[in-house]
């Protein structure tokens, strides 16, 4: 009995004592950023940086390209730790060597190995040990000063090299400029040739200081034809093509510290950001600063049980969806507008205290982001949505446009379609309006209409005439003149139809009735590529016709009329109007059952296609178009196969916690990120939150409870707070739902009874309830 007692009362002590290490684990300890980064974009991996920061600090383990580049986990070498991974920009690389110098032989010269067992990265800081070299390097930030700690040996000649010339990421730089300013600090520009992406050029500018007095400045550059750059010594400053600078210590005092300040408008101006974020030495607090501020907005959503897995993977994810999107504005406001012939600086207006009424940012497009960043930025993080929008509608003020995809100050016409406008009437019917609104209604009009941002396809700068095609025919046709991409026209006619009815929303939250009523009747256009006769959404030919040898699906990167995807996914976006889709496929049943199929011939895939090939799945959750299709079977009266489907997505295809897998290569900014936090939670929104009356709809959640914290200058409610009973492994059904203390009989409630707090209450199954879900 003794015996008993004692191991009773040792397992007691033990629960109490992992119950009390998880209380004080902080969330960045949940996060493991190494996830999925065996095959990285330029963008994805960005460690040592704060939410959204202009600084976006990491080691590169390969330097070059759009695509596997920037940090690869299964790389043995480090060649760099460059301060911005964002949507086609780069810059200010730094690398530390000890010995002779060959920095300017470049990144292959001076790169050196490292092992994972000695390094560590959380959000906001990294660690790593230089083993060519016998350095170790620490790097975190404020959100627009990179800091730098480089530990050398004792007897070696210590550098720093600033390679600021290199081609860096998506591609070269034009010209480069770096001076000494004095005995401890440096300063100068990177100016980025523009991409098949960003049409013009870029600059980014620094200031950086050290901790001590550096012994010697050099650099290099290229001169006339030479292939190879020239050794440059005994100079103050350095520019031209392809320039860079070093400074050598040759008795460091203690470890060389290193604040890199940046701006996208003037050395003064990032000379500014660094004194206002970054007034001081000390490394460590800096770091201890950097995980309270991931904390605090990590801690926004907070949910507790799971497995420790599920708790990895879900911060993770949140983490990305606060990642990516960088800051592009400087701590005083200012910008660069690239819109025109000549950069303008542009100024962000002030509150009474002459602080930035919000932040512009650099971005990817926001296509997709109706399933997966306007839902979660919604309900967790308004600000955040507010200052997106913000920043698309800053481009329709400066040059008449709002944006999509904007990046060094300038239009990239990413992708296709209006991609703010979703966001915008979610925004606005959710009551988020800290934003121009006058301004969004008016620029989304024109985006709207023949000459607006619709009329750009795919990075392409000329305006071709789809929306006049779209207006008078009701459809885009195949076969319009042009060259780039992602013209496909039954795809944008779907595009659009969406489009315009999240216009017709924004507009009816606004009273404007006219406007409604001419929206709302565009947005039914997705009828006119509809082919009753095959069943499936059909690309129309310049004349009228169907187009002939058609397939719902097909081989490569697009089926011709679909972009990135093919007739099997788009034939169901139709978010706006799904009910009106059932009935076009033949009613619940029927379309249950085409559903079903699909899902169960993906199945064996995990759900995805490989990258590029994307027109040869029956659905593909490796890319935007099909990422609302498991929660179809909802509308269908089926809600128990979305419970079913979403479960197994979660797990099968974003579930990895390992460097290859968890988000199939293709994040795109926090998207697939943001998707795995409203699996996880069970919510969501096929509207994608812009009707007038949004809701949200539910799935099983795969924790036992779920807080979200609401943001008392939007909502009046402080928490929502989600709990599951009987959740266990294999109970992925959900068997009855209270809201509120009140039985919930249908799969979704209303976002204005999210917003003034509450509780969700789910009880959880084995077995399918068919009678949940599916109304009175």
């Amino acid at each position: 009995m003794l015996k008993k007692i004692f191991i009773l009362f040792l397992l007691a002590a033990l629960a109490l004592q992992s119950n009390s290490q998880t209380a004080n684990k902080r969330l960045v300890d949940e996060v493991n950023p190494f996830i999925d980064t065996h095959k990285s974009r330029w963008f994805f991996f960005s460690s040592a940086c704060r939410p959204f920061g202009m600084v976006s600090l990491s080691p590169d383990t390969w330097a070059l390209g759009s695509w596997n580049s920037g940090y690869l986990y299964d790389s043995s070498y480090i060649r760099c730790f460059s301060h911005v991974h964002c949507w086609e920009i780069s810059g200010i690389p730094v690398m530390a060597t000890t010995g002779a110098m060959k920095g300017q032989l470049g990144f292959e010269a001076v790169k050196s190995k490292f092992t994972h067992d000695k390094e560590i990265a959380k959000p906001g800081y990294h660690k790593v040990v230089l083993d060519d070299y016998g350095i170790t390097a620490e790097l975190t930030s404020t959100c627009r000063t990179g800091f730098h700690r480089y530990t050398f040996p004792a007897s070696d000649t210590a550098n720093i090299l600033l390679d600021i010339g290199a081609t860096l990421g998506q591609g070269r730089m034009d010209s480069a400029f770096i001076q000494v300013e004095n005995g401890s600090q440096l300063s100068g520009y990177s100016v980025m040739a523009p991409t098949s992406r960003r049409k013009k050029t870029a600059t980014v500018y620094f200031v950086a200081q050290f901790n001590q007095p550096f012994s010697k400045f050099g650099g290099w550059k290229k001169t006339g034809t030479a292939v190879t750059r020239t050794l440059l010594e005994n100079v103050q400053a350095v520019s031209g093509k392809e320039a860079g600078g070093y400074v050598t210590f040759y008795q460091p005092s203690g470890p060389v510290l290193l604040k890199v300040g940046i701006s996208f408008t003037s050395i003064e101006q990032a000379r500014l950001n660094l004194q206002s974020e970054l007034p001081h030495w000390n490394f460590d607090q800096v770091v201890n600063e950097s995980y309270s501020e991931w904390d605090t907005m990590l801690g926004k959503i907070k949910v507790e049980g799971g497995t420790e897995k599920q708790r990895i993977k879900f911060y993770t994810d949140l983490w990305h969806s606060l990642l990516g999107r960088h800051i592009y504005s400087d701590v005083n406001g200012q910008y660069a507008d690239n819109t025109g012939p000549a950069t303008v600086i542009r100024h962000i207006p002030t509150d009474q205290e002459g602080k930035p009424l919000f932040n512009v940012h650099n971005s990817d497009g926001f296509w997709g982001s109706e399933w997966n960043l306007n839902i979660l930025w919604s309900i967790a993080y308004p600000k955040v949505m507010s200052d997106m929008i913000s920043t698309l509608v800053e481009y329709y003020k400066n040059a008449g446009l709002i944006a999509r995809g904007p990046s060094g100050g300038n239009y990239t016409f990413v992708m296709s379609g209006d991609q703010a406008i979703p966001m915008i009437a979610a925004a606005y019917n959710k009551g988020i309006r800290s934003f121009d609104v006058e301004a969004a209604y008016k620029g989304s009009i024109k985006n709207a209409s023949p000459g607006g941002i619709r009329d750009h396809v795919g990075y392409e700068l000329p305006a071709h005439p789809y929306m006049q095609h779209y207006i008078s025919s009701g459809y885009v046709p195949e076969g319009i003149d042009g060259k780039q991409m992602h013209r496909e026209g039954c795809a944008l006619t779907l595009y659009f139809a969406y489009q315009d009815w999240c216009m017709a929303q924004f507009a009816k939250g606004k009273g404007m009735m006219h406007d409604y009523q001419y929206y709302l009747q565009r947005s039914f256009s997705y009828r006119n590529v509809f082919d009753s006769s095959a069943g499936w959404m059909r690309p129309r030919e310049l004349d009228g016709s169907w187009m002939k040898d058609f397939t719902p699906v097909s081989q490569g990167f697009n089926a011709r009329g679909f972009i990135e995807s093919n007739a099997a996914i788009y034939t169901y976006y139709v978010p706006h109007n799904i009910p009106d889709l059932i009935q076009l496929l033949g009613g619940n049943e029927k379309f249950a059952a085409k559903l079903q199929q699909q899902f169960e011939k993906a199945a064996p895939y995990k759900f995805v296609v490989p990258h590029g090939h994307h027109a040869e799945g029956w659905l593909d959750y490796e890319n935007q178009p099909s990422l609302h299709m498991a929660h179809l079977f909802n509308y269908c009266k089926k809600p128990w196969l979305t419970q079913y489907w979403v479960r197994r997505i979660k797990e099968e295809c974003y579930g990895d916690t390992t460097p290859y897998g968890g988000y199939n290569g293709d994040e795109d900014q926090g998207q697939v990120g943001a998707l795995g936090v409203l699996m996880a939670t069970g919510l969501f929104d096929v509207e994608g939150g812009a009707s007038v009356n949004p809701h949200y709809e539910i799935t099983s959640p795969i924790f036992d409870k779920v807080t979200i914290q609401l943001d008392q200058r939007y909502y009046p409610g402080k928490t929502f707070v989600i709990t599951t009973i009987n959740n266990k492994p294999g109970n992925n059904y959900i068997q009855s739902a209270r809201l509120n203390g009140k039985p919930l009989t249908d799969f979704r409630f209303p976002h204005s009874t999210l917003i003034k707090g509450g509780t969700l209450q789910i009880t959880l199954g084995a077995t399918p309830n068919e009678k949940w879900g599916i109304g009175k």
